[in-house]
């Protein structure tokens, strides 16, 4: 897998019927190794190792319905009250993070009423804040810290 923009940890691979897992601290087994799942596994460390996220309020690849169609966002992250903060979209590597990619996580928030909202790549990341009462968003230089 190609080296990311966003810490490296240390990582466990398996190899089964010649395909590539890695193990998942949240979900506690190996998930098959995508692009996306790469960058996702790496983003999930980076929440937890540099911005202090528990491992306890981050959930993956949770359901949603959107109009009438089925939708999954990759990460959510809540605050210590259960309220949803944070919805995180991955992208593989190599997906540039286009106007696309981010009207995808923001129709998710017409559902879920997110403070934050994140994009990545892997490569790059883009994050903003939701201003509810003014319908606005606020893009951020960096990831909020969890307080």
């Amino acid at each position: 897998m190609e080296n990311l923009n966003i810490p490296s940890y240390d990582y466990k691979l398996r190899k089964v019927d010649e395909k590539i897992y890695i193990y998942d601290i949240l979900r506690r087994k190996y998930i098959m190794l995508t692009p996306e799942e790469w960058v996702r596994q790496h983003f999930v460390h980076f929440l937890i190792n540099h911005y202090h996220y528990p491992k306890s309020l981050i959930k993956l690849e949770s359901s949603l319905k959107y109009n009438t169609l089925l939708k999954r966002t990759d990460i959510q992250v809540f605050g210590r009250d259960g309220k949803l903060k944070m919805i995180i979209e991955c992208k593989a590597p190599y997906i540039p993070l286009s106007q696309q990619v981010f009207s995808q996580v923001a129709e998710y928030n017409q559902v879920l009423k997110a403070e934050f909202l994140t994009i990545t790549n892997g490569m790059v990341y883009h994050c903003c804040k939701t201003d509810w009462e003014n319908m606005n968003l606020e893009f951020l230089k960096d990831l909020p810290l969890f307080v």
